[in-house]
C-alpha cells in the first residue's frame, strides 16, 4: 500500500496494530477521534486503570465523553483492558500510544515495562521528558533525536521496545513559531506568558467551577516544562544521550484562563542579530504547521476558539520592538488537544514508521 506521509510517498507493509493506554481520559478520547478510520493505524486496544477494566468503552467513560464528536460506534463496545497487565496489552498491539494520569515515578515504571515487553511507547506524559536517551520529539524541530534510541534500547536490553516522548501541550505551539527565528536571528532571551484553557487540566466548566469569571495565576510544575523543555527540543545527541541547548534563556508565567479549549501564548523575544521584520514574516509564513494571521486593519489575528480541531500553530500580532532593534513580541494559540496532545504523539508514530523503528 502506498501512502503519502510529510510529503513522501511510502510504501506500507500492513496496517500498524495500536493501544491506546489511558484510553478514558481526555487525551485518550482525543486519541480515539485521531485513530478512527485511520488509513495506518489500527486501533486495537482500549487500556485503562483497574476500575475501568472489564467495561465496555462506552460504559466506562459514561458521561465523561468530552470531545465535540461524538463517540465512534466502533469503540463503545470494545472491552477495557487493565493498563497494568503489560505483557497481556503488549502482546496484541505493535506500540501504544500513552496517556495515563498517574503519579509520576508510577507512569515512569509502566512505560519502561511496556518498552521491556518490546512494544514502543509513543507518550504523552511528561515523566520521561528528562530521561537522557528518552526523544523527546516535535518532528517539525528535532526528528534527528530519534537517532538516540538504539542507546536507548541498549540501556533497557530491548531489540524492538522504546519510550518517544511529546512536549508539554503549551511550548508545543510556541516553539514551532520561534523555531524559524531561532535559525535565522538566534534566540537570546524569551519572556513567555501562556494563557492555558481548563481542558488542559482534564475539566469542563462544570467541574472547574472556580475558573468561570476568573483567572487563576498558577498551574504547578507549567512553568519549569516551559523554561526548560525548549532547551531540550533545541540541544543536540551526544555520547547517547540528548544534551540541551545552553545559549537561550527562557522565562515563564503560567495562567489558567477561563477558556474551554485552545492554549495561548504571548511571547516577547530578543535575538542575537537585528529583526528584518520583512524576513520574520516570510518565515512565519511560509513554515510548515504555521498559519500567520495578522491583519489588525482587518481584526484578524489568532484566538483559541476559531481554531478548534485544527492541528496548527496560529501567530499574530507580531510587532517589533520600539525601543531595540533586536527584540520582538508576538501572539500564538493552537488547539492543544490536537497539536499540543494526541495529533503530536500521532505525528511522533507517523515519523517512526517512516523510519523503519516500528517493524
Amino acid at each position: 500500500m502506498l501512502v503519502f506521509l510529510k510529503g513522501k510517498v511510502l510504501e506500507m507493509e500492513k496496517q500498524y496494530k495500536v493501544g491506546i493506554v489511558g484510553a478514558t481520559g481526555m487525551v485518550g478520547q482525543r486519541f480515539i477521534t485521531l485513530l478512527e478510520n485511520h488509513p495506518w493505524f489500527k486501533l486495537t486496544v482500549l487500556a485503562a486503570s483497574g476500575r475501568s477494566a472489564g467495561k465496555t468503552y462506552e460504559e466506562a467513560v459514561g458521561s465523561r465523553w468530552a470531545m465535540t464528536t461524538p463517540m465512534p460506534e466502533s469503540v463503545k463496545g470494545m472491552m477495557v483492558q487493565d493498563a497494568s497487565k503489560v505483557e497481556e496489552v503488549a502482546a496484541q498491539v505493535d506500540f501504544i500510544f500513552c496517556a495515563v494520569n498517574m503519579p509520576k515515578d508510577e507512569i515512569k515504571a509502566l512505560e519502561e515495562a511496556y518498552a521491556k515487553a518490546e512494544c514502543p511507547v509513543v507518550s504523552n506524559n511528561s515523566a520521561n521528558r528528562f530521561t537522557p536517551d528518552v526523544p523527546m520529539v516535535v518532528p517539525e524541530i528535532n526528528a534527528d533525536h530519534i537517532e538516540i534510541i538504539p542507546a536507548q534500547r541498549k540501556r533497557l536490553g530491548t531489540k524492538r521496545g522504546f519510550i518517544a516522548v511529546k512536549s508539554n501541550c503549551s511550548l508545543q505551539s510556541y516553539v514551532p513559531a520561534l523555531h524559524p527565528l531561532m535559525k535565522e536571528f538566534g534566540v537570546n532571551k524569551a519572556l513567555v506568558c501562556t494563557y492555558q484553557a481548563i481542558s488542559g487540566a482534564g475539566k469542563t466548566f462544570d467541574r472547574m467551577p472556580e475558573i468561570v469569571d476568573n483567572v487563576i495565576p498558577y498551574i504547578g510544575g507549567e512553568e519549569e516544562k516551559s523554561e526548560k523543555e525548549p532547551l531540550r527540543l533545541w540541544g543536540k545527541v551526544e555520547d547517547g544521550k540528548i544534551v540541551p541547548a545552553t545559549d537561550t534563556v527562557i522565562t515563564c508565567q503560567c495562567v489558567r484562563v477561563p477558556v474551554l479549549r485552545g492554549h495561548s501564548e504571548s511571547i516577547y523575544i530578543e535575538t542575537k542579530k537585528p529583526i528584518d521584520m520583512d524576513k520574520v514574516f516570510e518565515l512565519l509564513g511560509n513554515s510548515t504547521g504555521i498559519d500567520l494571521c495578522d491583519d489588525l486593519a482587518n481584526q484578524v489575528y489568532p484566538m483559541p476558539t476559531s481554531f478548534i480541531g485544527d492541528e496548527l500553530t496560529h501567530v499574530g500580532r507580531v510587532r517589533k520592538d520600539l525601543y531595540k532593534d533586536n527584540a520582538l513580541s508576538l501572539w500564538i494559540t493552537g488547539d492543544q488537544l490536537m497539536k499540543g496532545a494526541a495529533y503530536n504523539s500521532v505525528d511522533i508514530g507517523l515519523k517512526m514508521i517512516e523510519l523503519g523503528l516500528l517493524k
